[in-house]
């Protein structure tokens, strides 16, 4: 079966300041060869944010960005730094709330609503969306501060801020619609998982996941210049907003 991912990677908080995490919009199952959907919706949070954090580390090592041994003593830290978020799903037929949360997911890091200037005293203001925690309220700075704090957030020319992954590629899409027929624009058939342990579900959920994540590291070649692992989905590889 293809899990289907759209992973998109966001630089800013609450208040335009840099904080680089993940929104991930993952199938509750997975795909199989023929175009059924298995549902599968079972999970341990806990087994995920394993998983991802190993894949990451995986990553930076293969990047030198720092060595075995020091990966393997982030592995002892008793507070990681990640975190997966996942209490926010999708009904299949409710393409309103999907929409909205594609486009929360894929958001710029300015909301102009939230900015306001005062030409006497030469300051920008920025409200957070936050109504509590640290980043919460408001801060007003200097205008010259505030263009720097949001230049940090363009990508460089040609990187890819959202990517498509398992069932959502591009080349498995592509090959869907060069032989789709008119029969297969009906709606995929959705049946139910085999029923297993919960431990052992939760297990397969994050092995599909670790092997996805671990096998588009190893294909890409463009990744944050800055080796940052998002603390808390988001760095987070949730839906969750920020």
């Amino acid at each position: 079966m293809a899990v289907g991912i759209v992973a998109c990677l966001q630089t800013h908080g609450s208040r335009a300041n840099w904080h680089p995490h993940l929104h991930l919009l993952v199938t509750d199952g997975g795909f199989r060869a023929d175009g059924t959907f298995v549902s599968w919706p079972a999970h341990d949070t806990a087994r995920l944010t394993e998983a991802f954090r190993r894949a990451v580390l995986r990553l930076f090592v293969r990047r030198a960005l720092f060595d075995e041994d020091q990966a393997a003593d982030m592995l002892t830290w008793p507070h990681s730094g990640f975190h997966v978020h996942t209490a926010v799903w999708v009904s299949e037929d409710d393409r309103a709330f999907a929409t909205r949360l594609a486009r929360y997911c894929a958001r710029n890091p300015v909301a102009l609503e939230r900015l306001t200037y005062d030409r006497t005293a030469k300051a920008v203001t920025y409200r957070s969306d936050k109504s509590d925690g640290p980043t919460a309220g408001t801060e007003t700075v200097d205008p010259l501060e505030f263009l720097a704090r949001v230049l940090v957030h363009i990508p460089d020319t040609g990187h890819v801020t959202t990517r498509y992954d398992g069932w959502y590629a591009n080349r498995p899409r592509g090959m869907r619609g060069t032989a789709a027929t008119a029969a297969a624009a009906v709606p995929p058939a959705i049946v139910p998982a085999p029923r297993l342990a919960p431990t052992e579900a939760s297990r397969r959920w994050a092995k599909a996941l670790r092997r996805r994540s671990c096998s588009r590291s190893s294909r890409s070649t463009r990744w944050p210049a800055r080796p940052v692992a998002g603390p808390c989905g988001s760095s987070r590889a949730s839906p969750k907003p920020r």
